[in-house]
């Protein structure tokens, strides 16, 4: 195996060059949800296509019924491993755009604090930060050795912040191409600044949107005040019944298949220290909302949620107007975990509602997706190797945790082309994704790079 050191050199002598790279990709404002940034999309892929070429990679835009895909692939030394490594190029839309500091697609290197640069730009964290992190290891290990250490395949998709539509089908369609030994996953963050982690929990998902239905038009509150339903006391009064008041979920079925967590693995997450306090306390509360009796880490790692998203319905403009609303409709969504089934949640949560309307009224449903939660395991060969480079890296002992997100392509991967995956990220909790002034930690994006050079190298040692 060629030698590590040298690479990591080069990507110290690539930073600024690596950072205008970024900042072209950032500049490109890929919001996938929106139609009206199509052309953006592709452009991002576009991008991304030719950056990859120059390193030697055989790169496509790969169409879809949405945005494109990005695929590309580069041979590796004989019996060397086959890896995936996935990310993703597009956004969140930006609103509200008055709450930046900055304009979200002009970024910039910022002094947060005293001795602390961060990136900011919509996407420098999620998640074209993180995937440049892998790509400017690879350029560095071709530029130092001619080379790269083992065959890796790379999977860029451009509809992650939209529900992943196309991911699916594509994988399916294109399964012998993309199976490798195991996958790489970039869509996740550390413990802390100093402290680098992998990740192998994540929660699963399932997303529904329920709209009660009364009145054939809405009305004059007044005249029909009192006599008439009205969805939206309607729809508040089922969704408070969702939780009794020790923050545990009500539906029927709810618990199934959910399992306590092991107890050394909770002792290890206890003596992290975390606290409710420390948590909370940097968004501005205090007092965990969960289920009572659990430890901070449990709720947001091992234990499942039900959640209310938005909820919409009658005058919503300036002002005030009289109505009894028509309609009333909520999003909510479904953190999942150990062997909970996406789809009998969702039915009973669709049961749930049925039971508590009144019998003039009806209600409409609107699936929004649902993954089932992934574990995976703790001791994996592939997880102490990385946990290893990651620990010589950052000087300190990288952790193993759990995820309270949702990341449903690792499930894919595992069910259609049969791969475990690791999933390392350099996200931290404080880079505001999904909200106004995200940023990516300068240390984050250079010690992210080197670290997955000395992955590469212990992978395939």
């Amino acid at each position: 195996m060629p030698p590590v050191a040298p690479v990591l050199d080069q990507l110290d002598a690539n930073l600024d060059q690596s950072l205008e790279r970024l900042f072209a990709l950032v500049r490109i404002p890929s919001i996938s949800t929106d139609p009206a940034f199509a052309k953006d999309c592709r452009r991002a892929a576009e991008w991304l296509v030719e950056d990859l070429k120059t390193i030697g990679f055989e790169a496509s835009v790969r169409d879809t019924t949405g945005h494109p895909m990005v695929v590309a692939h580069h041979d590796g030394p004989a019996g060397s491993p086959h890896v995936l490594f996935y990310g993703h190029y597009d956004v969140q839309p930006v609103d509200p755009l008055e709450l930046w500091e900055d304009d979200p697609f002009d970024p910039k290197v910022k002094e947060l604090e005293p001795g602390r640069k961060v990136i900011t730009g919509r996407g420098s964290s999620d998640d074209k930060g993180q995937l440049m992190l892998f790509v400017e290891a690879c350029r560095a290990w071709k530029q130092v050795h001619g080379s790269l250490p083992c065959k890796i395949t790379l999977l860029f998709e451009g509809e992650e912040e939209s529900g992943s539509p196309s991911l699916k089908p594509f994988l399916e369609a294109n399964a012998a191409e993309l199976k490798a030994d195991f996958a790489m996953v970039c869509d996740t963050g550390m413990w802390d600044r100093d402290t680098p982690a992998i990740s192998v929990g994540l929660r699963g998902l399932v997303g529904e949107e329920v709209t009660i239905h009364a009145a054939d038009r809405d009305l004059h509150s007044g005249h029909y005040g009192g006599a008439a339903a009205n969805p939206i006391r309607i729809l508040a009064k089922v969704l408070a019944d969702v939780h009794d008041e020790n923050g545990k979920v009500t539906i029927p079925g709810f618990y199934d298949g959910v399992e306590e967590t092991p107890t050394q693995v909770k002792a290890s997450w206890d003596a992290l220290g975390q606290t409710p306090e420390k948590f909370l306390g940097e968004i501005g509360l205090s007092i965990p909302s969960g289920e009572k009796g659990r430890s901070l880490l449990e709720l947001i790692w091992a234990r499942p949620t039900a959640e209310f998203n938005g909820i919409s319905g009658g005058y919503e403009g300036d002002g005030f107007k009289t109505v009894i609303a028509a309609k009333a409709s909520a999003k909510v969504s479904f953190r999942l975990v150990h062997k909970q089934d996406p789809e009998a949640i969702r039915a009973a949560f669709r049961a749930f509602v049925e039971e508590r309307l009144p019998a003039d009224c009806t209600a409409s449903f609107h699936k929004h997706g649902g993954s089932p939660a992934i574990q995976l395991s703790y001791d994996s060969p592939i997880v102490t190797k990385a946990k290893n480079a990651l620990s010589d890296e950052w000087n300190k002992a990288a952790l193993t945790i759990a995820m309270g997100g949702s990341i449903p392509i690792v499930g894919d991967f595992q069910k259609l082309l049969g791969m475990e995956s690791l999933l390392v990220g350099f996200g931290l909790d404080d880079d505001r994704i999904h909200s106004p002034n995200e940023k990516y930690d300068l240390s984050s994006f250079h010690k992210g790079q080197r670290s997955w050079a000395r992955i590469l190298a212990a992978l395939t040692a």
